[in-house]
């Protein structure tokens, strides 16, 4: 629609995911009305991201080291390990302050219709990092949807006969949820954790 520059921005918007044509158009439009001093301060950025970010050595959340801060702080525990599938799991999972154990981030969830198998994600190096006998516990915090219980299951089959305790993140209603708006496997899932009061 756009010539040149402006169009290639929007085209180059509309790639990023959750950004859709009339997204890519608006923030294009945005940037190109704002003052030069915010446009360099994102430009510096996204430079400076792609520069400095990298996968931490053990853990592969996203570190400005060699290893995350979560890898490098001795007060973690090593004996309990929680399985996510991307850096942005550990930060929800770091806000509730409850966690005071280590994390593997696997990169993805198994999903055979994009063509993602175990072999694809960090589950061989997850198998060698539970090797070492440190870790009692391992919580399988995939997201709950099909991908997410395909790739926890596969992960649950490959690590109970090293006798490692497994457990899952429970899953139901919220907190503030109405029952009458909850989907059947929501529901069907609070059921089956239900515990005693």
């Amino acid at each position: 629609m756009y010539e040149g520059a402006i169009q290639d921005l929007i085209d180059e918007l509309g790639r990023l995911p959750g950004v859709g044509p009339k997204s890519a158009q608006r923030i294009a439009f945005h940037v190109l009305s704002a003052d030069p001093a915010d446009v360099t301060r994102l430009a510096t950025a996204l430079r400076r991201v792609k520069e400095l970010v990298r996968f931490c050595t053990v853990c592969y959340n996203v570190a400005e080291s060699e290893q995350c801060r979560v890898c490098r702080d001795p007060r973690r525990t090593e004996e309990v390990l929680c399985v996510v599938e991307e850096p942005k799991d550990v930060v929800a999972i770091e806000r509730t302050g409850e966690f005071r154990g280590r994390y593997h981030v696997l990169g993805g969830a198994i999903n055979p219709l994009e063509g993602i198998g175990p072999d694809n994600l960090r589950i061989r190096e997850l198998l060698v990092r539970l090797g070492t006998g440190s870790v009692r516990e391992l919580i399988l915090a995939t997201d709950p949807n099909t991908e997410g219980e395909a790739t926890a299951t596969y992960l649950a089959l490959m690590v109970k006969p090293m006798g490692i305790s497994v457990t899952r993140l429970a899953s139901g209603l919220p907190v503030g949820g109405d029952l009458e708006y909850a989907d059947e496997i929501t529901l069907g899932r609070a059921f089956e954790g239900r515990r005693a009061v």
